[in-house]
């Protein structure tokens, strides 16, 4: 059995494959195995990957189109390490990251290690650096929700059965909000250890009608922790969650969108779906008690500000 296991979903990245993989291939863990999902590219990355498979720790799998979150489920039944890990084809991490990560995970016997990382623009890096959580509640509210600075127990996901949404975008956020009742013990690496490029072009950074796939996302968790019977539990939790990022991250995205039509609808939708699945959220506990720049903001909005906002954010 390998230590880690790392899924890696390629989908046209002839550019920036060869730097990702070169990165799991000289990795200091030398225990692991990297499982290459080609999610159906029609350019050169396909050629590229091949130059790996030489190396018995690359498995390549192969499928039609289906999306990012269609591949790494694809991947997951292959995993055969004790935890698991996953990696974006236009990223690249640290040589030492999953020997850092995977001793931290045995030392403190951990469900879940979560590491720092890099944000890499064409002319600069910037380093983002998290905060230390403790217990379900605050990983809630203070973990970053990406999958690719991650070491997760392959036995935690085998428990929870969960799979990242096919076919929406903030796939993550679904996959980490389903986990988090999962997580007994999450420990930390406190140093950046991946490099998330950043591309003008990727899914990320393109604003159109997919960008209001948020609320499924959020909906898609809400009704999960309903029907396990936990939604109480998690109530302030998940009102803050949904408020912070319709209202902050969300928000910016949807006035970016330039197709007016579009852009209106998802702003109307914000607000309607905010006030009716919380109408008391200027309330939260979260929000009242930490009065932080990005709560006071939030603090700050009404009806007549979030339209204020809606035209300058």
């Amino acid at each position: 059995m390998p230590k880690v296991s790392i899924i890696v979903p390629v989908y046209n990245v002839e550019n920036y494959i060869y730097k990702c993989l070169s990165s799991l291939k000289n990795q200091t863990l030398k225990d692991i195995e990297i499982i290459v999902v080609n999610d159906g590219s029609t350019d050169k990355s396909k050629e590229i990957v091949k130059r790996f498979l030489d190396d018995k720790r690359f498995i390549y799998l192969e499928k039609e189109n289906g999306g990012l979150s269609d591949a790494r489920n694809y991947g997951m039944p292959y995993a055969q390490g004790e935890y698991i890990a996953f990696v974006d084809s236009d990223d690249y991490v640290e040589l030492s990251m999953y020997e850092k990560m995977y001793k931290k995970a045995i030392e403190e016997k951990s469900d879940m290690v979560e590491c720092d990382f890099i944000w890499e623009y064409p002319n600069k890096e910037k380093v983002d650096t998290g905060k230390i959580y403790n217990g379900k509640k605050q990983a809630m509210i203070y973990a970053r929700v990406v999958a690719w600075n991650k070491l997760i127990k392959k036995e935690i996901l085998e428990k929870a059965k969960i799979e990242f949404p096919k076919g929406l975008r903030y796939e993550d956020i679904e996959f980490f909000y389903k986990l988090v009742p999962y997580l007994n013990k999450i420990s930390f690496v406190k140093e950046p250890l991946v490099h998330y490029v950043q591309r003008e072009s990727s899914i990320a950074n393109t604003q159109n009608e997919r960008t209001g796939e948020i609320f499924k996302v959020l909906e898609n968790v809400i009704n999960y922790y309903i029907e396990e019977g936990i939604f109480n539990d998690y109530r302030q939790e998940l009102e803050y969650t949904y408020t912070r990022l319709t209202l902050c991250s969300s928000l910016k995205r949807i006035t970016a969108i330039k197709d007016k039509n579009v852009k209106n609808r998802l702003l109307k939708l914000t607000w309607e779906n905010l006030n009716t699945k919380f109408p008391n959220w200027k309330q939260n506990q979260y929000l009242k008690q930490n009065l932080n720049l990005k709560n006071l903001y939030i603090r700050s909005i009404n009806k007549f500000t979030f339209k204020i906002y809606s035209k300058i954010l």
